[in-house]
Formats: structure tokens, C-alpha cells, sequence
């Protein structure tokens, strides 16, 4: 099944999500699930589902745990085939180290501006903005060092198609982070719809939980040698997807 209609009964989820309906009643009885209660029975909004998977996959780094949101978000693709490639959608020419920005703002406009040079997308200050107003409802700098920026909802007017920015900066700053963990890795993610947002955050979200894999791209002084590494762990993971 897909996501198709805009409302989901308990079943409906169950077998989104790949648990059994007793579980998801559990869950949503628990306050853990978004969702209402209407005439005594539980409705989940398809936009609220969306953000709730959003916010379980950027939040974790267990491999365990994010291998079974893989397959919730490769069920919501309905075939694996539909899997993005990262390395395919961050061209060099949006990767920048070190990255030339030292403020919260500025990062947020210097990574659009990156993204904007590449030609796929229009509108760097409209891009700038819905991030940061992402950034002001729930930031995304994870206690791993990395940020994942994107807007609340995909800005397919704007852009030509799904696009990666990544900029590495040398000195970590504060950028949101509710343990205090200082920031110095910043993805930027546009998205021209949903789906293809929760396939870029699921799969990075692997990709950063990967041994090694944080280290040394913070060792890389290169656009080149950045976007082979992201290349090299990506073809790692696909590797292990398809056993």
C-alpha cells in the first residue's frame, strides 16, 4: 500500500508501518503516535505520519532501528528500484571546504546559494527562508556534529529536481542543538515532494551512522574528495540493501 488518501484507520498504519494493529493502538494510546480520536477510534493524518517518520529518522543513529525505517520508507516507494543515489544528487559544484560562513544565518545562506549555483535551484533567498523557518520550529543539528537542513515541506516551485548540499566547516559552531553539541557538517536537502525527502533523509541517515564515515569526510580538503567518499559508503550501503 502507498500513502494514497490523507487519513489512516489503525490497520492502514499497521501495515504502513509493518507493526500489527495491537501495536500501533498501543502506541498511539501512549501519546507515541500522531494522531485523533474520532467516534472512539484512532485516524492518523497522512502529513503528520510524514513528520513523525521525518523526525525518527533524522533522530537516530541505531543501525538496527534505522534499517526498519528503511524498509517502512522503501514500502512508501513501493519498489526499491525507486531508491535515490546521494552521490547523484550532490554535484561537486554544491559542496563547499570549508565552508565560508561562521554564523547560523549565513550558513543557512551559504549553503542555499551553493545550491542555487548548480542551476537546479531558482530561488536561493526563497530556499533560505523556508529553512530557516524549519530551523525555528524544531532544529535539526544532530548530537553527531551534523546538521540536516531542509524546509518543513518541499519547495518543488523552486527547484528543477531533488538536490544535496554539503558544506564541512572547520571550526564547529552552535546551530540549534538542544544538547549544546556544536556543529560542523551541514547537509542541505531539497526535496520536490515527500517521498523523495524521507528516501534522502533515511538513506543519509545510514550513511552517517556508517564506522568511519563522519571522520573522514571531516578529513577531506577537497569538493572532489568529498563527494567520492559520500560515493564509496553509498555503494556500501546499496551493497547491503540488496543481500
Amino acid at each position: 500500500m502507498g500513502m494514497a488518501s490523507s487519513d489512516l484507520d489503525v490497520d492502514e498504519l499497521a501495515a504502513f508501518l509493518h507493526l500489527t494493529p495491537q501495536q500501533v493502538q498501543r502506541l498511539a494510546d501512549r501519546g507515541q503516535l500522531p494522531g485523533r480520536r474520532i467516534s472512539g477510534s484512532w485516524r492518523f493524518a497522512e502529513a503528520e505520519v510524514h513528520t513523525w517518520l521525518e523526525n525518527q529518522i533524522g533522530s537516530s543513529s541505531d543501525a538496527q532501528e534505522l534499517n526498519q525505517v528503511q524498509r517502512v520508507v522503501d514500502r512508501w516507494s513501493e519498489r526499491r528500484s525507486d531508491s535515490v543515489c546521494l552521490s547523484s544528487l550532490l554535484p561537486i559544484e554544491a559542496i563547499e571546504i570549508p565552508l565560508a560562513a561562521r554564523t547560523r544565518g549565513s550558513v543557512i545562506r551559504r549553503m542555499c546559494e551553493l545550491a542555487e549555483s548548480t542551476g537546479l535551484l531558482w530561488d536561493a533567498t526563497r530556499m533560505a527562508e523556508a529553512v530557516q523557518s524549519r530551523e525555528e520550529l524544531h532544529p535539526t543539528a544532530l548530537d553527531n556534529g551534523v546538521a540536516l537542513l531542509h524546509p518543513r515541506r518541499p519547495q518543488s516551485s523552486i527547484l528543477a529536481e531533488p538536490l544535496l548540499g554539503l558544506g564541512i566547516s572547520l571550526q564547529p559552531l552552535p546551530f540549534g542543538n538542544r544538547s549544546g553539541h556544536l556543529t560542523d557538517v551541514f547537509f542541505l536537502i531539497c526535496s520536490t515532494d515527500d517521498r523523495i525527502h524521507l528516501q534522502v533523509l533515511a538513506k543519509l541517515s545510514r550513511l552517517l551512522a556508517t564506522p568511519d564515515f563522519l571522520k573522514q569526510l571531516r578529513a577531506c580538503m577537497h569538493s572532489s574528495e568529498a563527494h567520492a567518499l559520500v560515493q564509496h559508503y553509498e555503494a556500501a550501503i546499496d551493497d547491503q540493501l540488496a543481500t
